[in-house]
């Protein structure tokens, strides 16, 4: 139905003229209503090659001026401000035009029928029926809008918006519809990290759909109302994460962790090795060698025997940290050595007579140099089982190397990574990635990290929801790039169609909390900026939740083809989604700070057009509603 024509054309507006005969701003059509003169409602025109071009009314108003001569019989003062949004063609649109209108060419009603052919993919029927409900449109009014669940989940996608206006709504309600569909999504796998404590709620119908849902929340000492204690055992995080987590500031103090590490792993293997006392024999030899290391770089023999009596007593101080180390110590006669060389301490006219060093030396001479090169050569491999109560101890004596060869700097400048480890050791907020070996029975490796993580009574779970609520900012970056990058080289060893099997979602609430554009996180080469450039290959996808797109990653959210955007009333957070985002105009901005809570602008890849939506309630709702102060302040 024709409602008017345009009387002027520019690059990114027309104006058209509405007919006399057209009144209000309502047409009944076929028994359909169409307020086809509200703003942001959809009316189309065509141009010389007869391509549809699809318009959204951007402003009504009134003409100042009269023609007493008109070339058309318009009668109506009335005009409308049109949009051009792209080109309708051989049941295909696209954004943007190439050819123009023609002045006075006709506009008319974009009905139901049209936009439904525009929302509609040219693939076959079957594929059509794997798509989800999102909401209705505002544009269109009520008009149901469906999204194709491979252009939504093939791509990393963000959905963003203030506190408040409805982002974990948006992602429960996807995610619930996936669930609900008639054909279940047994290998789907999708982990959320929620920051909040939100998504339990709203998922907590699924299981007995059929769904595999596992709750885990980090710390907890038993399992809790179906949540279980999620571990992140330590001997997982790679040497970079680790020197992150100890905020190692300087390259040279990758290497100092690197040997603490090892040690560590050298001295759990006496506890946990039958064949312990190789590993006793290498141990003496490394102390031993403390005393050689100082015998050739002090010249006085009266300064040699107090840094000699003074590392004996930083010796024995450094292996009773560990109870048990300290007994098998003794057992295999250690200690016995230390006395023997106490009493070599000893000056006579401030001449040692060689004492310290012949007796080091014959001690040395006693251990097979195989032997040792055999244990040096033993290397621990990256995810392999290491008990963390002998970081401390390896740390004290990879120091204490270091101070006999000259070091003497070397506390001060390890002071930061020194302090964080014991905050490790003793914190309770850190108790899920120590546990113990009782604790960490079912995950002795990575293979095993995931069979603890997606299994539940020997059956594969589809969702994952782990609750942060209760971490800090560090240790939930932690955790984090962990479970990303553990996830990320599982999918890297998938090889030829394997790499499209089983795809794996990564949700990421409240992302801006760990993907932080300006570096300032732990991690510099943040595994999300890796996985939002690569993780498509490998059929790892980023959906992206936050409130503060201004402070998240540039990498990161320039990779993603989908945006579900809320009310934002930050002109920071404006700007930033100006700079990154394609098709981003003023109008835009204008929905995006008028919207009210559920309703979104979304555009990409899913979505043929641009659109203003008010998504579909979650049932259940996610666990974010806002407090009633006055029922909380007035009830009895």
């Amino acid at each position: 139905m024709l409602v008017g024509k345009i009387v002027s054309i520019q690059f990114n507006q027309f104006r058209v003229k509405i007919f006399s005969n057209v009144r209000g701003g309502a047409l009944n059509l076929q028994g359909e209503i169409y307020y086809f003169g509200n703003i942001g409602s959809y009316l189309k025109t065509s141009n010389p090659l007869g391509e549809e071009i699809i318009c959204e009314v951007i402003a009504i108003f009134d003409s100042d001026k009269q023609d007493i001569e008109q070339n058309f019989d318009l009668n109506s003062n009335r005009e409308l401000l049109l949009k051009p949004i792209g080109i309708y063609k051989n049941e295909n649109f696209t954004l943007g035009i190439g050819v123009y209108p023609s002045l006075y060419s006709d506009v008319s009603l974009l009905t139901s029928k049209d936009l439904e052919k525009i929302l509609m993919s040219t693939q076959e029927d079957e594929a059509k029926s794997e798509s989800i409900h999102l909401g209705i449109s505002k544009n269109h009014i009520n008009h149901p809008v469906s999204i194709q669940i491979d252009k939504f989940f093939g791509i990393h996608s963000a959905v963003l918006g203030n506190s408040g206006s409805g982002k974990s709504n948006t992602i429960a309600h996807l995610l619930q519809e996936v669930y609900r569909k008639d054909r279940p999504a047994n290998k789907s796998k999708i982990i959320i990290f929620d920051v909040n404590g939100e998504y339990n709620q709203a998922f907590s119908e699924l299981a007995s759909q059929g769904v595999g849902v596992k709750l885990f929340k980090p710390n907890l000492k038993e399992s809790e109302n179906g949540v279980e204690p999620f571990y992140m055992p330590h001997f997982l995080l790679s040497l970079d994460e680790w020197c992150a987590f100890l905020m190692a500031t300087d390259a040279t103090q990758k290497p100092f962790w690197e040997k603490v590490l090892q040690e560590a792993y050298r001295f759990y293997k006496i506890e946990a090795s039958e064949n312990y006392q190789k590993y006793i024999q290498y141990f003496r030899r490394k102390f031993l060698s403390l005393f050689a290391n100082i015998v050739c770089e002090i010249n006085s023999d009266t300064a040699l025997v107090g840094n000699a009596r003074s590392l004996l007593s930083d010796i024995k101080r450094i292996i009773k940290i560990h109870k048990s180390i300290c007994q098998k110590f003794e057992e295999e006669g250690f200690l016995q050595d230390l006395d023997k060389i106490d009493h070599q301490c000893t000056l006579h006219y401030s001449d040692n007579q060689n004492k310290i060093k012949d007796t080091v030396q014959s001690m040395i001479n006693t251990i097979g140099e195989k032997d040792f090169q055999d244990i040096v050569d033993l290397k621990m491999k990256n995810g392999e089982f290491l008990n963390h109560h002998f970081l401390k101890i390896a740390s004290e004596m990879v120091l204490a190397e270091e101070e006999t060869k000259g070091n003497r700097s070397i506390r001060g400048y390890v002071a930061t990574m020194m302090n964080r480890l014991d905050i490790f050791i003793d914190d309770p907020e850190y108790a899920f990635m120590r546990g113990g070996y009782e604790d960490f029975q079912a995950i002795k490796n990575k293979n095993n990290f995931f069979s603890y993580f997606w299994e539940k009574e020997e059956k594969q779970q589809q969702l994952v929801i782990i609750d942060t609520s209760e971490l800090g900012k560090d240790t939930l970056e932690t955790l984090t790039s962990v479970i990303a990058r553990l996830v990320f080289e599982y999918r890297k060893k998938q090889e030829g169609g394997n790499r499209r099997k089983n795809p794996v979602h990564l949700v990421l609430d409240e992302a801006h909390r760990y993907i932080k554009k300006d570096q300032k996180y732990l991690l510099k080469d943040n595994v999300f900026e890796r996985i939002a450039r690569e993780g498509r290959k490998y059929s790892l996808y980023l959906l992206i939740s936050s409130q503060r797109p201004s402070e998240l990653s540039e990498t990161v959210l320039s990779q993603c083809a989908n945006f579900i955007i809320h009310r934002i009333q930050n002109e920071n957070d404006m700007r930033h989604i100006n700079a990154v985002l394609p098709y981003f105009s003023e109008d835009f901005v204008s929905k995006i700070k008028q919207s009210v809570a559920g309703e979104a602008l979304v555009f990409g890849d899913f979505i043929p057009m641009p659109m203003h939506i008010k998504i579909q309630k979650a049932n259940p709702e996610p666990h974010s509603s806002n407090c009633q102060i006055s029922q909380e302040w007035y009830s009895k």
